[in-house]
């Protein structure tokens, strides 16, 4: 028994290991994590990043105009104007250090309801859980590219090429494989 749940550790070691960094500046596969965008008009767009729960709010937004930039520049546009912005937060409260296991000496059992899913109870006396708050971010903006300087009153308008070049190094790019 102990020797196949050392195998399915190291089964599962380097599956976690990939989770556990940031989301990079990718495009999001399958609704995931990255960069997303939606046209609306010819010069009107929807972008969104949506980063994991070690992804700051930072960075998110940082991804977000950096994303806004590099289509207005493909599209041979100068500058983008936010017209509207926003940040979606989802907070959950997670349970680690439950212990539902045969031997476990606590009074610990879980269970399966069809509405609800895996649902664990425990003595809480005897079993040892570490409760954390995780944060994910999704940043989305509505842009309009125009081209032309950018009006320098205007404090939503974005040179794109200013912006790629000061949020460039500060893009982490996933590791080609």
């Amino acid at each position: 028994m102990k020797l196949r749940a050392m195998l399915v550790t190291a089964a599962l070691l380097p599956l976690l290991a990939a989770c556990a960094t940031s989301t990079p500046y990718a495009p999001a596969t399958e609704g995931r994590y990255g960069y997303s965008e939606t046209q609306i008009e010819t010069n009107r767009y929807t972008v969104s990043f949506s980063g994991n729960s070690l992804t700051d709010l930072k960075t998110v937004e940082n991804y977000l105009l950096y994303r806004a930039a590099e289509l207005t520049d493909a599209k041979g546009y100068d500058y983008f104007v936010v017209v509207e912005r926003k940040v979606d937060t989802d907070k959950k409260v997670q349970g680690t250090g439950f212990d539902t296991g045969p031997f476990h000496p606590a009074f610990s059992y879980q269970y399966y309801h069809p509405r609800y899913g895996w649902r664990y109870r425990s003595d809480p006396f005897f079993n040892d859980v570490t409760l954390r708050e995780v944060t994910k971010y999704e940043a989305i903006a509505e842009v309009i590219m125009k081209k032309g300087d950018k009006p320098e009153a205007d404090p939503k308008a974005y040179a794109a090429d200013q912006v790629l070049t000061s949020l460039g190094p500060k893009i982490t790019r996933p590791e080609v494989k």
